[in-house]
């Protein structure tokens, strides 16, 4: 018998979010069933940037995924930001950084992320797949989600880590409708190497309302995305940023949009077979105040879906599981802890959405003038004022 009066807790959706709640709470003492309305367990083709603050949340809770991810996975000790030709605007150091807060900062597939998350579950858990959720009912005893099948689940809390589209979601805030990025993007992995790919590359090459990122994920792997602005609202039709899923592109369309740009640019887009690469819509939705009632609550995607450019979606969902596991251990009735957890998330994950936002307007900037003010204000802006933003985002607990 645990301490506390939560059980059993349902997880609807097995991403990172769901995972990685999964595993906090089994560390809580607290049995867990976890469903996914994929028919298989597909992390997806892409990748994702898991920032010190995750890492250092999970140990929080007696995980460390560091070491598996030192195997699967690349630290990156310097993020570039480069002129669409690759020349240097400016160069912000992170191993200082990473050795003063204790973690490293990693450029990791989808796939070998999950794995470090699912390794940390254990064995004895299985994963319902093929359950879409389609609504729960939450009382003073229990709350019970049922799915598109007509299964139902009951369980002491309910946990909606259902990403971007989330059904959970819906219920508690009604259809909001997406905010637009207006840039379309496009992402894709690739066995790629280039004499400028060097361990631990990665960087981010700004053009006029156009960007391109590229990253060492390790194993002689690359990762890639490319931007491109949209007519306002064009960009809000599928999709999600930062998502794994969507529609596919014509690789010879991406390639012209690229033309001329940094030789590693083009060399791995030709590289990449056309069938993998993905394209998503760049949109996030309005902060929602309300992220649950009674024993229900959302997480990561679900709750605060953001832009991509801080690189913080990952590692957000991750800090939001360790919250809540706290959360649930301490207090004593299961509604309460979800609303404690909820209030101590709020002003974080509001603050990060509206600063990805921010950076994501001023790096897709289109006109000469305002474009070549961003890049100047980057190139000579005081190095200390970025590794203070930075400081603030990598450390946990957080500060203040």
């Amino acid at each position: 018998m645990t301490q506390h009066s939560t059980r059993k807790a349902l997880v609807v959706g097995a991403g990172i979010g769901g995972l990685a709640a999964a595993a906090t709470l089994r560390r809580a003492g607290v049995e867990v069933q976890i469903f996914e309305r994929a028919p298989e367990l597909r992390p997806g083709t892409t990748a994702v940037s898991l920032m010190s603050n995750a890492i250092l949340a999970l140990r929080t809770r007696g995980i460390d995924i560091a070491p598996s991810l030192d195997k699967r996975a690349e630290v990156f000790d310097e993020l570039k930001f480069l002129t669409r030709r690759g020349g240097l605007i400016r160069a912000l150091p992170f191993r200082e950084l990473a050795d003063r807060l204790g973690a490293s900062n990693y450029a990791v597939h989808r796939a070998d992320l999950q794995q470090a998350l699912l390794d940390a579950l254990g064995d004895d858990l299985t994963i319902e797949l093929g359950a879409a959720a389609t609504g729960f009912v939450t009382g003073d005893d229990g709350v019970e989600v049922t799915f598109e099948d007509g299964r139902k689940a009951s369980g002491d809390v309910l946990i909606g880590a259902d990403g971007f589209n989330s059904a959970l979601r819906r219920q508690v805030a009604g259809a909001d409708e997406p905010r637009p990025g207006n840039y379309e993007c496009w992402l894709a992995t690739v066995p790629f190497r280039h004499p400028r790919l060097t361990k631990g590359y990665a960087a981010h090459y700004w053009g006029r309302g156009q960007r391109f990122g590229l990253a060492d994920i390790g194993h002689g792997r690359a990762y890639w995305w490319g931007t491109k602005n949209v007519p306002a609202g064009a960009s809000g039709a599928s999709g999600a940023s930062g998502a794994s899923g969507g529609g596919r592109s014509g690789k010879a369309e991406i390639a012209r949009h690229f033309a001329g740009w940094a030789d590693e640019i083009q060399e791995v887009i030709r590289a990449t077979p056309e069938e993998t690469i993905v394209r998503i819509t760049a949109q996030d939705r309005p902060f929602l105040q309300r992220w649950g009632t009674g024993r229900m609550t959302l997480l990561g995607d679900a709750a605060h879906p953001m832009l991509v450019s801080l690189g913080q979606g990952a590692a957000l969902a991750i800090e939001d599981a360790v919250v809540l596991a706290a959360h649930i251990e301490q207090a004593k009735d299961p509604a309460s802890a979800l609303r404690g957890y909820e209030d101590e998330r709020r002003p974080r994950t509001e603050a990060l959405v509206a600063a990805a936002r921010a950076l994501s307007e001023t790096e897709q900037l289109e006109g000469l003038v305002p474009a070549t003010m961003r890049d100047l204000y980057f190139r000579f802006a005081p190095l200390s004022k970025f590794t203070s933003q930075n400081e603030a985002v990598l450390t946990w607990p957080p500060r203040g």
